[in-house]
């Protein structure tokens, strides 16, 4: 059902889809349990909401984030521009769409020099630690 080792396989399929339904007016995700055999196929560090928490020197609050939309169709420049207005307007984070990687009007690169350029101008300006999350699925180290 799931890929193996796939962290964006498993939160689209999970989260993005079911979130998504339309049907669905409210819904929270507090906890899942995955099988320790599956588990076991992710080669990344180990790391969770604590550890997230420090990074961004964030306690006693829920995290605030976004998937930058549109997912398709932006300039490496104007999403850089979405990540900047939406942590300057008080999101802790952004996230890429579990769909996008680099494709041709925005190759991976590109977004990850302007989201960073986004991410470090907001901390200045703000003096909070905030970020982005970039999907980094791609089929070489190369791409």
């Amino acid at each position: 059902l799931f890929e193996e080792g796939s962290i964006a396989n498993l939160t689209a399929s999970i989260i993005g889809n079911v979130f998504g339904f339309k049907a669905v007016k409210a819904l929270r995700l507090e906890d899942m349990r995955i099988p320790v055999a599956y588990l076991k196929t992710f080669q990344g560090p180990a790391t969770g909401i604590i550890v997230e928490r420090e990074r961004m020197d964030k306690f006693g609050r829920p995290f605030l984030g976004a998937t930058v939309k549109p997912k398709l169709g932006l300039s490496g420049k104007n999403y850089g521009r979405v990540v900047y207005e939406g942590l300057k307007g008080g999101l802790d984070f952004l996230k890429d769409d579990e769909n996008i990687n680099s494709q041709p009007f925005m190759r991976w690169k590109e977004r990850f020099l302007y989201s960073m350029e986004a991410v470090n101008r907001s901390v200045a300006a703000s003096g909070e630690v905030k970020g982005h999350y970039l999907n980094v699925t791609a089929a070489t180290m190369e791409d």
